[in-house]
């Protein structure tokens, strides 16, 4: 260094090459806006005339950052975490769960109201025969709907999966859930976008849609894209080239 100005301009360039690296690696546009300002805070305090060009690229790469929308990718990525958390506890299709708890309990309280007044009714007289037999008959066909239940499958193969296989694929939906939610942190979009639709693809084709936890989860995934906005980041190439332009002076 032949004086201090020569070390002030170093410390700016490392300041300005560090902060460059992170929006390059993690979008962490705020961090760019600080090293700029500060680069530019410590230029004004010098005041020197052969400064001017630098700190007015310093000022128009600020507008570039300051600029940019927000994007909520901590939120997106929170989501994630949450969907992730919940696919041990999704019920697959091949061994799934007949009713979920809450219309188990309703239809359990149903047929108990029902079999009750079954029960209360005394030997029926003519004129109501009809109705104590509709009674019977309706609680009869509450119980059998506890036991049989009938539904379309697309594909037969999501109904023959094992219990390690049902394991290995709540792994994979899983392991496509972390591998979407580091590619949105590095804001690699194709593979986030990728990652994301396989996950949903297996949810849709080996999970109980109709079931409120997998709806729920489906939720989170399509939160999660809707919350990855691509923006394009500006760089801090016209700074960084003023600044070496003031060095080869």
């Amino acid at each position: 260094m032949r004086n201090r100005d020569d070390w002030e301009i170093a410390e700016i360039q490392q300041l300005l090459t560090n902060a460059g690296q992170q929006l390059q690696l993690t979008g962490n546009v705020q961090v760019a806006l600080a090293a700029l300002q500060s680069a530019d805070a410590r230029l004004a305090r010098t005041d020197k005339p052969q400064y001017n060009l630098l700190r007015r690229a310093l000022a128009r790469d600020i507008a570039r950052m300051k600029a940019v929308p927000d994007t909520d990718l901590t939120g997106a990525a929170i989501k994630l975490d949450e969907a992730i958390n919940q696919i041990d506890a999704l019920p697959l299709l091949s061994s799934e769960r007949m009713l979920e708890r809450t219309e188990a309990e309703d239809r359990k309280d149903a047929s108990r109201g029902a079999a009750k007044g079954a029960r209360d009714v005394p030997a029926p007289a003519t004129a109501g025969i009809g109705a104590w037999f509709g009674r019977v008959w309706n609680f009869m066909r509450e119980e059998l709907a506890q036991v049989i239940r009938i539904r379309k499958v697309d594909d037969a193969e999501a109904l023959l999966l094992s219990g390690d296989q049902g394991w290995f694929l709540r792994e994979n939906v899983k392991l496509r859930l972390l591998n979407a939610r580091l590619a949105l942190l590095s804001r690699n979009e194709p593979v986030f976008r990728n990652d994301l639709a396989a996950a949903q693809a297996m949810i849709g084709k080996y999970f109980d849609t109709r079931s409120r936890r997998v709806q729920t989860v489906l939720t989170l995934l399509k939160q999660a894209q809707a919350g990855a906005v691509t923006v394009q980041l500006p760089t801090m190439a016209e700074s960084l080239g003023a600044l070496h332009a003031l060095k080869k002076e």
